[in-house]
């Protein structure tokens, strides 16, 4: 089984993002093929793990897919890899509120038995590290600590103190970061910029990271680390077997069970297999257009998987500089993003936004998540959209974050009436209406209210969802469009 680490802390803002990109650089740089991975529904740092290491972010979110699908998927991505690293969310046993230890890095860590680096913040104590660092270390006898990088350091005196703390702790010192050190990643509102909006700065900054992690780490006692990890018994998910469109007989695609608590860069090294459309029942594969550029960075890798495997043909557009739909299209995915940020250019491409509403009002499969709905929208503040829904969108001061259980209000090609996904929401606008005649969700947790659109082939919403834990979603949709 693949080596492997999981990058916590222990809480947010330690470092953990410059840390776990800078060893994926790192170790890609001695030439080991580095599988990256992301705990929690984080579409952004796994753009910079892509960059780091020619290969797709995954995700591995407990609540999204269900505890059971944490391993098979960490499988999937790692296949073919001698090393891989997950960068934590949060703090290490910080999960979904309210429930324990759900959906947190400690409990990922359980479930892959990976040993555990934690990134400690050091900029304000010194002996006093020793201290939290036990705390952390003993807290769950099932996580293993089994090192710690100091992050945030100012001198070589403050690094000797601590150095000397944390020798009564037990748990190794694998790396020092000077305060000097950090570096510094643009951010907005819902965190760091994709990487789609700055490629060359981009680049420069993960090759920054990986030369002060070489500089600060132990990379031969990190990758020791990794290859202690013990044998990780599961089977790797695949697209291909669950990805089958709903028999003639009318029964769908069986699912994994779930646990009951419930584009990137084209980077040549490394990269993982395309796996190619097929054809079902001797008919051609349909054109499922799916939204890229800098306006619409949020996908899971799974999707297009998944799509690909329903016997579609996935080809991605970009709404900022195409003024058509890709030649043949029968279906379209807009996933998330920060259309807010383009609303002017998005707004100027008139030839697209009609043929994204024509698409729309021929009742051809739409689905489309947060950004995507806003593009969908009536206007965004004050700039005209695509005008297939009958409503306008703003931005605002508040944010909505967090988890929820919702159920399909009606059928749609998404998804049948009454089909049960949990989901996250991640935004700071506001539509008006905030739901269609027929809505697209019922959430059940933590509130109860509708949300969404349904109409003609148009399933919209302000949810993004995970397909891995549903994988009849995707080959609904592809049958859906091929109809």
């Amino acid at each position: 089984m693949v080596a492997r680490l999981v990058i916590a802390a222990p809480s947010s803002g330690a470092g953990k993002t410059t840390v776990a990109t800078g060893l994926m650089a790192a170790f890609a740089g001695r030439g080991l093929a580095v599988s990256p991975h992301k705990v929690g529904p984080d579409y952004i740092d796994p753009g910079y793990h892509a960059l780091a290491t020619g290969r797709p972010g995954r995700n591995l979110d407990a609540y999204l897919c269900g505890t059971e699908l944490i391993a098979p998927l960490f499988a999937h991505g790692a296949r073919g890899c001698e090393l891989a690293l997950v960068e934590g969310v949060m703090g290490l046993y910080d999960g979904a509120a309210g429930q324990g230890e759900l959906a947190s890095t400690a409990q990922v860590a359980k479930l892959l038995r990976a040993p555990v680096v934690l990134v400690v913040d050091a900029s304000s104590q010194s002996r006093s590290v020793a201290a939290l660092v036990h705390g952390f270390a003993s807290w769950d006898p099932g996580v293993r600590i089994g090192g710690v990088i100091l992050n945030k350091v100012a001198t070589d005196r403050h690094e000797r103190l601590l150095r000397e703390a944390l020798e009564e702790s037990g748990v190794p010192v694998m790396g020092v970061l000077r305060r000097a050190d950090v570096m510094a990643t643009p951010s907005r509102h819902l965190g760091l910029v994709p990487v789609a909006e700055r490629q060359t700065d981009a680049l420069d900054a993960v090759a920054a990271m990986a030369e002060r992690v070489r500089a600060g780490c132990d990379l031969d006692a990190l990758l020791a680390l990794a290859r202690s990890a013990p044998a990780l018994h599961a089977q790797a998910w695949d697209p291909v077997v669950l990805g089958r469109p709903p028999t003639a007989g009318g029964r769908g695609v069986p699912t994994l069970p779930r646990s009951s608590a419930p584009e990137v860069p084209a980077v040549p090294r490394n990269s993982a297999p395309e796996l190619p459309a097929v054809s079902r029942n001797d008919r051609p594969a349909p054109v499922v257009a799916v939204a890229g550029g800098a306006a619409f960075t949020f996908s899971y890798a799974e999707h297009v998987e998944l799509l690909r495997a329903a016997g579609a043909e996935v080809v991605t557009f970009d709404p900022l500089r195409d003024e058509q739909l890709p030649d043949g299209t029968r279906g379209l995915v807009i996933g998330g993003g920060f259309p807010e940020v383009y609303a002017p250019e998005l707004s100027a491409n008139e030839a697209l936004r009609k043929a994204v509403a024509e698409l729309a009002r021929s009742g051809a499969p739409v689905a489309a998540e947060c950004a995507g709905l806003l593009y969908l929208a009536r206007s965004l503040d004050g700039k005209p959209m695509c005008g297939v829904l009958d409503a306008d969108a703003r931005m605002t001061g508040r944010l909505t974050l967090g988890y929820r259980e919702a159920v399909a209000v009606g059928d749609s090609p998404l998804a049948a009436a009454g089909t049960r996904l949990r989901g996250h929401e991640f935004h700071r606008t506001a539509l008006e209406p905030g739901a269609g005649p027929t809505p697209a969700w019922g959430m059940v947790r933590p509130e109860r209210r509708v949300e969404g659109f349904v109409q003609q082939g148009v399933h919209a919403s302000y949810l993004h969802t995970h397909w891995a834990s549903r994988p009849e979603v995707a080959a609904r949709f592809a049958e859906a469009c091929r109809a």
